[in-house]
């Protein structure tokens, strides 16, 4: 919880002016069954009506200035549960963007979306009421109970003994919900994670005609999450009818007792009305009390598994932050393998050769052999389980991430774009460029014909995740932006998968003719798309079982030579 109090700094003010307030609200609540209480023995018991009149007018001062106090105590403890949550949830956010991608894959998609979200938002609530109701709530049951001493000792020990009792009650069953209250939260994280993966592969699942068996499975999950947050809330619920049955037999003892006392004229009527009143106070502020307690029981869980976002750290190594040269980046692996958090296996497992700055690389393989992995270590996503990366001669552990990344433009296996325009989702690879140069990377990209096509042209809107173009519009425009960063390095990972041959191959002879002539890595399925590559790197299960020019690999490598065989039958190799 420490990191999490840390961020009610800066709501010092509205943290100690909400509680204030609310303090001497509950001081004039207090204040009226004694109110009422010489309304009705001085008043009523004499037929005096002006004095009457006078008392009621207090009645409605105090209601005034009470709704005054308390107006004022929720703007404070509003402003501060906002602001903390807001504060929170920018933390949060910042802290997924630090995390390596290995933590991000540990920790999962939804699971983040929930934190930053329902867990965020139930710590919002929690906070609000805890600064409204934390202090007020007790102060107005033990005042209840001072202010009952001061009217009559006798009756008020049916105070002192309803009280202990039902704050033994409220307490076990805060003590059963608690944990189960975290446990609703995990589940949350799996029904979120559920959807997400249903909404992101809709198409795949039409496809497939699993609607049925996606839908049970959802149901499956969302009803055991269902029984969970019964269970929870049934035992949740038992703080109402055990508050009320306890305060109701204090009532009926109060009130009998009394009764007979004022029969025997050791005690006023107007007396007996007061300290029913300060008991209906105590019964409905045990009650507020018990939804605070289940709110800040809600808040509490939801820290714990919000902070443990914040105690995250990225894996990443960095030996210190040096800077890297402004010349033509070469690029080293060292004996390099690869594992991932949890992984049984090496991903990659000794891997060496060298890229030349201007040189085109490319690598291919079969599905799992590694062909990703190898290319998403040189921008550091993952660090090397053995072995070096190098980028200008020095390990990319020891250069600032920043600087590195700046020199790497990437186009990931699957084509994301961002909602706002075209020009935006292009600026995102460089800030400063002009349309000129946009239009420039456009048309290297073979994706100038999709701009112009749009209404507005680089004013055109884009949807989220670019639904609104196709793949292989999206493919063009997601190498359009890297190409407009004007990279030093340039990893093409299988992102042209979804064009046209004739496409393919247009873009290659771009990219390849670029007057900066980036140190180039083209990832693919397809053997003519690194055919007119410098050198190949052929792996296979995660090992280098060749490199070479195409025409060196088709004669020396077997696994090269079936995937272009496959793909483009014995007699193709000039294709």
């Amino acid at each position: 919880m420490r990191k999490i109090l840390k961020f009610l700094n800066g709501y010092i003010k509205e943290i100690i002016a909400a509680p204030l307030f609310k303090l001497i609200e509950a001081a004039f609540d207090l204040t009226v069954p004694l109110v009422i209480a010489a309304i009705i023995n001085n008043g009523i018991k004499t037929g005096d009506k002006i004095y009457i009149y006078k008392m009621c007018a207090v009645l409605v001062l105090l209601a005034f200035l009470g709704l005054a106090f308390s107006i004022t105590a929720q703007f404070f403890s509003a402003k501060a549960a906002v602001g903390v949550s807001s504060k929170l949830r920018r933390a949060v956010f910042e802290k997924i963007q630090d995390l390596s991608f290995s933590e991000l894959d540990t920790v999962g998609t939804s699971t983040l979306i929930t934190r930053i979200t329902s867990d965020i938002n139930q710590i919002q609530n929690g906070l609000n009421l805890t600064l409204r109701l934390l202090l007020r709530s007790p102060f107005i049951v033990f005042g209840a109970m001072i202010m009952a001493f001061t009217i009559d000792v006798q009756g008020a020990l049916v105070f002192a003994v309803a009280i202990p009792i039902l704050l033994i009650a409220v307490f076990a069953i805060m003590l059963k919900t608690m944990p189960l209250f975290k446990k609703v939260q995990a589940g949350l994280d799996r029904v979120t994670g559920i959807t997400r993966e249903n909404l992101t592969g809709v198409r795949v699942i039409r496809a497939f005609c699993l609607e049925k068996s996606e839908s049970d499975k959802f149901k499956e999950s969302n009803d055991l999450q269902n029984s969970i947050q019964q269970f929870a809330g049934k035992i949740s619920a038992l703080l109402n009818p055990v508050t009320y049955i306890i305060i109701n037999v204090a009532v009926i003892v109060l009130v009998y007792t009394g009764a007979l006392r004022v029969n025997l004229g050791e005690l006023e009527q107007g007396d007996v009305v007061a300290l029913y009143n300060y008991m209906a106070q105590i019964l409905v502020e045990l009650i507020k009390l018990a939804s605070l307690i289940i709110s800040i029981t809600k808040a509490i869980a939801c820290a714990g598994r919000v902070e443990a976002v914040l105690d995250l750290e990225s894996s990443l190594e960095h030996t210190d932050d040096t800077s890297i040269s402004s010349s033509k980046a070469k690029v080293e692996f060292e004996n390099v393998s690869l594992r991932y958090k949890g992984a049984g296996a090496d991903s990659l497992e000794n891997i060496s050769f060298k890229a030349m700055p201007g040189e085109t690389i490319g690598i291919i393989g079969g599905t799992g052999s590694g062909k990703s992995s190898l290319v998403n270590l040189i921008p550091h996503f993952y660090d090397a389980a053995a072995g070096r990366v190098l980028v200008d001669g020095k390990d990319v552990k020891s250069i600032d991430p920043v600087l590195l990344r700046d020199k790497i433009g990437i186009v990931p296996q699957k084509a994301v774009l961002f909602k706002g325009t075209i020009r935006e989702n292009m600026l995102w690879g460089n800030p400063d460029a002009t349309d000129a140069d946009i239009y420039k990377a456009l048309e290297a990209a073979q994706a100038k014909d999709v701009v112009d096509s749009k209404d507005g042209g680089l004013d055109a809107e884009v949807e989220q995740h670019g639904r609104n173009f196709s793949g292989g519009q999206r493919q063009r425009l997601t190498i359009a932006r890297a190409l407009t960063k004007k990279p030093e390095i340039l990893i093409l990972d299988d992102s042209s998968s979804a064009l046209d041959y004739a496409t393919d191959a247009k873009l290659r002879s771009a990219v390849k003719s670029l007057p900066y002539h980036p140190t180039l890595f083209i990832v693919s399925q397809r053997t003519s798309s690194i055919m007119s590559a410098d050198r190949i790197i052929v792996l296979d299960d995660g090992e280098l079982c060749g490199i070479g020019t195409h025409e060196e690999l088709l004669a020396d490598c077997e696994v090269y030579r079936e995937i272009h065989e496959s793909q483009f039958g014995k007699e193709g190799e000039n294709a």
